[in-house]
């Protein structure tokens, strides 16, 4: 079978796609394919400067706009001033391994990033949006059993790896009921899911632990397939004519690296009663509801 690569994008012209985390790593280099397909591209990113310095490597027409995703004020500030169409939202960002802490909002710091934050994002813009919402999953959701829903902040017992994990795992539980409310109120929107198995990215050297940080550089360089590469499932996500609720990872053994196709989910994540669960909770903590109604 020939392997899926990001030339068979189809034409992209006149259609804005928008990155959160999109100044380095899977995101830049989705960034960098869309752009060349011929969208316009948004750098939804933390670093305006960072942010400025990558743009320059985007193809075609793109541009840097501020959103702090552990800071719900600025994800409001960033819906509250976009106008226009948004053929795809790509919920690309994403904390790994950090030391403790907290979001602005008082979260632990991963799932506020990696899940609330672009929870609260895709809500606020999904009005906008005309084609497809895609958040970025990892393989490691298999390692937790469940959300820990009386205490999803870990406090006083706090678990860098199960934290991620936990977060991964509602990034899949959120496409699952955002997929479930999108076809409740009719919308041709698609929400999909993908991983990129792993990839060398700049995301690996933020963690914690110094050891962790130097066996994940060995695995880089030993292992992993390049950033290019592991854009892949996001764009095939993004573009292609798959099911709603869908994951896309890499085909090859242990899906670590390969080309894009859909694969599987634990069962945590692929329970509806959680997904809602989990929804309510969300709505709970940050205060912003999904705003389509169901279609009578």
């Amino acid at each position: 079978m020939t392997r899926w690569t990001s030339d068979q994008l189809p034409n992209l012209a006149g259609k804005t796609a928008v990155i959160t985390g999109a100044n380095s790593g899977l995101g830049l280099e989705a960034a960098q394919a869309l752009g060349r397909a011929g969208a316009h591209v948004v750098l939804a990113v933390r670093n305006v400067a960072k942010g400025e310095q990558a743009v320059g490597s985007v193809p075609g027409s793109a541009e840097v706009r501020r959103l702090d995703l552990g800071d719900l004020a600025s994800v409001r500030e960033f819906a509250e001033t976009w106008d226009g169409e948004i053929a795809m939202l790509i919920n690309n960002a994403g904390v790994m391994f950090p030391p403790e802490g907290l979001t602005r909002d008082g979260f632990e710091i991963q799932f506020g990033t990696n899940h609330l934050g672009h929870f609260a994002l895709t809500n606020l813009l999904i009005d906008h949006v005309t084609d497809r919402v895609v958040t970025l999953s990892s393989s490691l959701h298999r390692s937790v059993k469940g959300i820990r829903w009386e205490d999803p902040n870990f406090t006083g017992a706090y678990d860098p790896q199960k934290a991620y994990a936990q977060s991964k795992l509602a990034n899949l539980l959120f496409t699952l009921e955002l997929q479930r409310r999108l076809s409740e109120a009719g919308s041709a929107v698609r929400a999909t899911a993908a991983h990129p198995g792993y990839a060398a990215t700049n995301l690996q050297s933020h963690a914690g632990n110094s050891l962790l940080r130097r066996l994940m550089a060995i695995g880089n360089l030993v292992i992993a397939q390049p950033a290019q590469a592991g854009a892949l499932p996001t764009l095939f996500a993004a573009t292609q004519d798959i099911p709603g609720a869908s994951y896309v990872g890499p085909d090859g053994p242990f899906e670590l690296r390969g080309s894009p196709t859909l694969v599987g989910r634990t069962q945590a994540a692929s329970d509806p009663e959680a997904a809602q669960r989990l929804w309510t909770l969300s709505e709970h903590l940050t205060g912003i509801t999904f705003p389509m109604t169901e279609k009578p």
